[in-house]
């Protein structure tokens, strides 16, 4: 497993926010994540789709790292360069292969399972892996303002 970066170039941090991973507390992230899109200029659409990102990507935390205990943080770091909002979920749970992080077939009929497939349908760029501090791991997201660039 490799280590995401956490150092964007040119990009001014917006926003650090540590949080229970509970599931009741994403109320709030998401309506945090929610405004910080706004300020980076993308419309409501934009930033449907970052708040939904970011959520499944909390969920995953609490559910998979967590096992949906709600005893460790999420750290959620959202930043901004001159064509993209970054977006960085934090966890402090055992380190998982980047392979095993895969969305499941569109085919395969059955509740859940879905998140890492809207993650990456939804995002620009993604980036999983450990932590750069060798606990827990790390998902880095961006998503351009201007598709059209």
């Amino acid at each position: 497993m490799t280590a995401v970066a956490v150092t964007t170039p040119e990009a001014e941090y917006l926003l650090e926010l540590r949080i229970p991973a509970r599931s009741d507390r994403m109320v709030m992230v998401r309506d945090l994540v929610r405004s910080a899109a706004r300020f980076c200029g993308f419309d409501e659409a934009g930033a449907h789709d970052i708040v939904l990102a970011v959520g499944e990507a909390c969920q995953n935390v609490i559910l998979h790292a967590y096992e949906g205990r709600g005893d460790g943080p999420i750290l959620l770091d959202i930043l901004q360069n001159a064509d993209s909002i970054i977006l960085r979920v934090t966890d402090f749970g055992p380190a998982v292969a980047p392979a095993a992080v895969q969305p499941r077939a569109l085919r395969d009929l059955r509740p859940g399972g879905l998140g890492t497939y809207f993650i990456q349908n939804l995002m620009d760029t993604t980036d999983f892996g450990r932590s750069p501090s060798g606990v827990g791991n790390v998902l880095q997201m961006s998503k351009k303002k201007d598709p059209s660039k």
